[in-house]
C-alpha cells in the first residue's frame, strides 16, 4: 500500500504545486485521501495485529515449538485488515471535491481541492458525510494515532514482564528470546517512525479546526503540503526499515532481487552443492549437540589399591 500510495498520489500532488492544475480533475481529488486514508488504516491495523502476534508469542507456554502459521490464515488477516481500512476511507470520496479559484497575483485560474459535501448526494448520505467532517479531526486522532501507539506500548510492556519472567526462571533457549527480542524492536521501530510522521498531522489537523477563520488560505494550503509530506516520507521509510530491522525478510527479498537479474543468477549446482553441504552441516552439528552422549569409559585405576 505504500507502494500505491508513492506511485499514484506523489506524481499528482507534486504536479498540482507546480501547474496549479490537478491531475485527472475530480477523480484525482477524491481518490488521493481515499488512498491516504487507507494507508493510515493498513499501517494502524497492522502494527495491531503485530502487537497481538508478540503478546500471544510472549504468553504461549510452548512458544520455541509454535507451529508456522499458514498461508491461508495471515492472507485471511491481510485482506481483513485491507478491506476494513478501505471501508472506513470510504466517507473521503464523498467529502471532496474540485474547486476553481482566480488567484488575485497572476490572473491565473488555479484547481484545488476542498472538503465540501456534494448537495447531489441523497439527503441521508449528505447527512453521514457532515458527521464525519464534524468528527474527522478527533476520529484521525484517536483511531489513526492513539489507537496504535496505545496498543503497541501496552503489548510490548506485558511481552517485556513476561519475558523478565522467564529469563528468571531460564524457561527459553538464548537464541528464541534473541529472535523475540529483534521482532519487538522491529515493532518498536515501526511504531515510532508511524508516530513521528503522523504527530504533525494531527497538530495542524487541531490548529485548523479551532483556528481557521483566522488563517489564510496560503498558511491552510502550507499545512496541507507538510502534512503529505510527512506521509509520504512515512510511505517511503517504512519499507526500507522492515527490510533493514527484520533480516530474515530482508535476506528474501535480496533472493528475490537476484533471482530476478539475470546476472546475479549463480549456477545450480554449485547453489544446491552450497545448500547440501549446510545441511549436512547442520544436521551433525544438531546431533552433535543435541543427541545424549553415551556414558563415558570407565577410568582406568590409578595409584595404590586402597
Amino acid at each position: 500500500w505504500d507502494f500505491l500510495v508513492l506511485f499514484f498520489c506523489l506524481p499528482v500532488v507534486i504536479f498540482n504545486e507546480i501547474t496549479k492544475k490537478r491531475l485527472l480533475g475530480d477523480v484525482s481529488c477524491r481518490i488521493v485521501p481515499f488512498m491516504e486514508v487507507s494507508s493510515l488504516g493498513v499501517t494502524t491495523f497492522s502494527l495491531c495485529a503485530l502487537g497481538i502476534d508478540r503478546f500471544h508469542a510472549a504468553t504461549s507456554p510452548q512458544a520455541s515449538a509454535r507451529p508456522i502459521e499458514q498461508c491461508q490464515s495471515i492472507i485471511a488477516k491481510l485482506a481483513v485488515i485491507w478491506v476494513g481500512s478501505m471501508t472506513l476511507s470510504v466517507p473521503e470520496i464523498l467529502l471532496w471535491q474540485l474547486v476553481q479559484d482566480t488567484s488575485s497575483v497572476s490572473s491565473m485560474v488555479a484547481e484545488y481541492c476542498t472538503m465540501k459535501p456534494s448537495s447531489n448526494l441523497p439527503e441521508s448520505v449528505y447527512s453521514l458525510v457532515l458527521t464525519y467532517q464534524n468528527a474527522r479531526m478527533w476520529w484521525y486522532f484517536g483511531c489513526y494515532f492513539c489507537l496504535p501507539i496505545l496498543f503497541t506500548v501496552s503489548c510490548q510492556l506485558v511481552t517485556r514482564r513476561i519475558s523478565s519472567t522467564e529469563k528468571k526462571t531460564e524457561c527459553r533457549g538464548n537464541k528464541h528470546s534473541q529472535c523475540e527480542s529483534h521482532l519487538n524492536c522491529t515493532i518498536i521501530g515501526l511504531t515510532i517512525i508511524y508516530g513521528l510522521c503522523t504527530t504533525p498531522e494531527n497538530v495542524c489537523n487541531i490548529v485548523v479546526a479551532y483556528m481557521s477563520p483566522d488563517m489564510s488560505k496560503q498558511t491552510l494550503d502550507l499545512l496541507n503540503l507538510i502534512n503529505q509530506f510527512f506521509l509520504f516520507f512515512k510511505c517511503s521509510v517504512t519499507p526500507v526499515l522492515l527490510l533493514c530491522l527484520c533480516r530474515p525478510l530482508g535476506q528474501a527479498f535480496m533472493d528475490c532481487c537476484c533471482c530476478c537479474c539475470e546476472g546475479c543468477g549463480p549456477d545450480t549446482t554449485s547453489s544446491e552443492g552450497s545448500a547440501d553441504s549446510k545441511l549436512k552441516t547442520e544436521m551433525s552439528s544438531s546431533i552433535f549437540f543435541d543427541k545424549p552422549r553415551e556414558s563415558p569409559p570407565p577410568l582406568l585405576a590409578l595409584g595404590t589399591p586402597c
